[in-house]
């Protein structure tokens, strides 16, 4: 195991000391360290994968040095254009250092959502020409190399990291002001909506929750669609699903997946139907893996909806605000409701029960037979 504090280090006695990217499980230590030890100007979280990219190709053209870009290798999807069509050799030729997290490593236990894209990160990277170096306990020697490499070559190179590589590091999280957890504005949400309406929730714990509060309940699932992967996507999908039914679609997002594909939702407010309905669930938090924060709490979210095009806000951050503005939430066009809870989440929150491919078949046969009827 590395020392988390000492790797940090090492990297910025090789001036390797700027760094941009979304937060991972496996990288929760090192981030949190980068977190508790980085100046602002040093260390941004960005929206997506490719925002970081692109930050650390603009560090480079001014210092001609590279800067340290940490994703899940889920977000290698989102590096793909900006890493070949910008950094490639046969473009601009900028150097930076990927420190990828290896979700769904093979013949490891893992969730579903990663179990593809841990099969294929070794050849993603092959493919885009991108050498990689899996860290291990000689990571001063692996850091070295990596330099040495990037200012030789003027190219990407990645260091893959598995799970439990570095060692425990905590750091202080910002707490917010509300008091509401995301588990009891979830449960109050769901009493709220017709059992004829369908539910997209977005990935990380807020599913988890959503399939936790229907078994307690002793409900059924056949309704909610629980997005296990694809971060940022969930509005595209509600929204998708709203055009080609009549039935209300709640889209139950967080704030990190708003974030990270923001433009979405500009195509969604000019295409969405009167069903369409969006909520967001916001802590400030890239909570499931790790707490990071998102800038979520520094943003005018109302003025930039209606911007988006969205025609009615609100904003609720307890039980009775949410009955209380819910009715007229569900009744107005292009609405959106955000919903200010605090961090955290019961210590037994467990995951789905069911497949992701048997939840999507329960969904299609209700649709369906809706329809019939």
């Amino acid at each position: 195991m590395i020392d988390t504090l000492e790797f940090y280090n090492y990297l910025i006695s090789k001036k390797l000391d700027t760094f941009y990217g979304v937060p991972d499980s496996l990288l929760k230590d090192i981030c949190a360290c980068i977190t508790k030890n980085s100046i602002k100007e040093k260390h941004i979280i960005t929206a997506n994968e490719g925002n970081a990219i692109g930050l650390a190709a603009g560090k480079y053209l001014a210092t001609k040095i590279p800067a340290v870009v940490y994703l899940q290798n889920s977000g290698l999807g989102n590096t793909a254009n900006p890493l070949i069509s910008l950094a490639d050799e046969d473009v601009y030729k900028i150097p930076m250092l990927l420190l990828v997290g290896w979700r769904g490593e093979p013949n490891t236990k893992d969730e579903p959502q990663h179990v593809k894209q841990g099969k294929i990160t070794l050849e993603m990277l092959e493919v885009m020409g991108i050498k990689h170096i899996i860290l291990t306990d000689d990571f001063k020697e692996q850091i070295d190399y990596a330099y040495n490499y990037m200012m030789e070559t003027s190219k990407t190179i990645a260091l893959i990291v598995k799970k439990n590589t570095f060692s425990k590091f905590s750091f202080e999280k910002n707490k917010n002001v509300f008091s509401l957890t995301r588990e009891k504005a979830l449960e109050t949400i769901l009493t709220k909506i017709s059992k004829e309406s369908l539910i997209v929730s977005t990935t990380g714990k807020t599913s988890r929750e959503v399939f936790e509060i229907r078994e307690k309940n002793s409900d059924s699932h056949e309704r909610d669609f629980l997005t296990v992967g694809s971060m940022g996507h969930t509005s595209s999908i509600a929204l998708g699903i709203s055009l080609s039914t009549n039935k209300k679609v709640y889209c139950i997002d967080g704030d990190g997946s708003l974030l990270m594909h923001l433009g979405s939702l500009a195509i969604t407010s000019k295409n969405a139907k009167s069903n369409y309905k969006y909520i967001v669930i916001n802590n400030g938090a890239h909570e499931s893996v790790g707490g990071q924060p998102t800038v979520a709490f520094d943003l005018d979210f109302k003025n930039i909806f209606v911007g988006l095009g969205f025609k009615h806000f609100f904003e609720v951050s307890s039980t009775e605000e949410i009955n209380q503005k819910f009715d007229l939430f569900d009744s107005s066009e292009l609405a959106v409701m955000v919903v200010n809870v605090k961090e955290g989440s019961r210590d037994d929150l467990g995951r789905p029960t069911t497949s992701p491919q048997e939840n999507k078949k329960q969904l299609m046969e209700f649709i369906s037979k809706s329809k019939v009827e």
